[in-house]
C-alpha cells in the first residue's frame, strides 16, 4: 500500500502526454467565474465517443425531495447469453457542486464494459443550492431503488457495488457504510454492498495531510477549489468536525465494510486522503487495495482512452471491480 511518508521529490513528474492534453484543452475546477460558468465549463469539455454500442436508458425515480434522474447502462452481451450481470451504482464527481449524467457518461460506459455490469448513474442534487445531506439522501434512495428493481433492469442485486470519482467516491463510501449499518431488519435497508470502487475520494476533510501543501496548486484541482466546494457542500455543518455521513473516514467503526479499491493520483491534494482511508480500512480488517497513479492528476479517469497512463490506471481499478463481482453468474 502507498505510504504517506514518501517525500515529494521522490515522485516522478506529471505524465508528459497528460501535460500535452492539458495544454491543448486547459481545464481547472474553479468557482472564479461563478457556479453556472463552472458547470457549463465542465459540460463543454470535448469528449471522445465511448462505447456508443451500449444500450442506455434515462429514467426518473422517486427521491426524498422529488424525482431523481438516473441513467442505466447495460453491458454488451452475446446472443443467447443468459447470464444476469451484477450492478454498479455510480456517483459522479464534481466537488458536490458541478457534474451531471452527461459529464460522466463516458466514465459510466467504461465501468459498464470494464466491470461487465449494469451501471446505474445517479444525478443527485448539487450544492450550494442543496447542501449536505441532500446528495447522500438521493444516493441512498437510488441505491434502494436499484436493490428493489433488479428484475426490471436485468441485474443481479445480490451483487451490488458502489463506485464514484472524487465527490462521488465520497458518496459511494458513505453509502457503503450506510448499507452496512441499515441492517436486514430495517424495512428501509439495502442489501450488503459487495465492493466499493473509490476514485480519488475525499473521506477525511483533513487539510493538514501532506498532499494538500505538496499539491496546493496542482492541475485540475487545487486547494482553493477544495476549500470552496467543501464549504458549499457542508452548509451549516462545522467543517472542523464533520459527521461520518460527510467524512466517512471519521467513522468510529469501519469493520465489516465491503472490500475496496482506492485509486489516487500523485499530483492531487486529495492523494493522502485516499491513502489514509485505505490504511484505516485495512486496520479495521477490510480487504483494500490502494493504487497511487504517481504521474496523474485529479480526475484522471476522464482522460482514459486519450492518455495511456490514465487508461492503464482506470483498467486496473475496473479489473478489481470485475473480479469482485464475477462470482455467482447464473440464469
Amino acid at each position: 500500500m502507498p505510504s504517506l511518508d514518501k517525500k515529494a521529490d521522490e515522485k516522478p513528474a506529471i505524465d508528459p502526454i497528460l501535460l500535452k492534453v492539458l495544454d491543448a484543452v486547459p481545464f481547472r475546477l474553479s468557482m472564479d467565474d461563478g457556479i453556472d460558468a463552472a458547470r457549463q465549463q465542465l459540460r463543454d469539455l470535448p469528449r471522445l465517443p465511448v462505447h456508443p454500442e451500449l444500450r442506455v436508458e434515462d429514467r426518473a425515480i422517486q427521491g426524498p425531495a422529488g424525482p431523481i434522474a438516473i441513467r442505466v447502462y447495460w453491458p454488451p452481451t452475446d446472443p443467447g447469453d443468459q447470464r444476469v450481470p451484477p450492478v454498479v451504482v455510480y456517483f459522479h464527481g464534481g466537488g458536490f457542486v458541478v457534474g451531471d449524467l452527461d459529464t460522466h457518461d463516458g466514465s459510466s460506459r467504461q465501468h459498464a464494459v470494464g466491470a461487465d455490469a449494469v451501471v446505474v448513474s445517479v444525478d443527485y442534487r448539487l450544492a450550494p443550492e442543496h447542501p449536505y445531506p441532500a446528495a447522500i439522501e438521493d444516493a441512498w434512495a437510488a441505491t434502494l431503488w436499484v436493490a428493489d428493481h433488479g428484475a426490471e433492469i436485468g441485474a443481479d442485486t445480490k451483487r451490488i457495488a458502489v463506485a464514484g470519482d472524487s465527490a462521488g467516491a465520497n458518496i459511494a463510501a458513505v453509502i457503503a457504510q450506510r448499507a452496512r449499518d441499515s441492517g436486514s431488519e430495517n424495512d428501509n435497508a439495502a442489501p450488503p454492498i459487495a465492493f466499493q470502487l473509490l476514485w480519488y475520494p475525499a473521506t477525511l476533510w483533513d487539510p493538514s495531510l501532506p498532499s494538500f501543501s505538496e499539491n496546493a496548486a496542482a492541475p485540475i484541482l487545487d486547494v482553493k477549489a477544495v476549500a470552496t466546494f467543501s464549504r458549499w457542500y457542508a452548509g451549516e455543518i462545522d467543517m472542523s468536525d464533520p459527521p461520518p455521513g460527510m467524512a466517512p473516514g471519521r467513522a468510529t467503526n469501519l469493520a465489516g465494510l465491503a472490500p475496496a479499491y482506492i485509486g489516487v493520483a500523485g499530483y492531487d491534494p486529495l492523494r493522502d486522503d485516499g491513502i489514509r482511508y485505505g490504511e484505516l480500512l485495512a486496520a479495521a480488517g477490510v480487504p483494500v487495495e490502494v493504487h497511487n497513479a504517481e504521474t496523474m492528476v485529479h480526475g484522471y479517469i476522464g482522460y482514459a482512452g486519450v492518455v495511456p497512463a490514465a487508461t492503464a490506471a482506470l483498467e486496473r481499478g475496473l479489473a478489481a471491480l470485475r473480479t469482485a463481482l464475477s462470482t455467482g453468474f447464473g440464469p
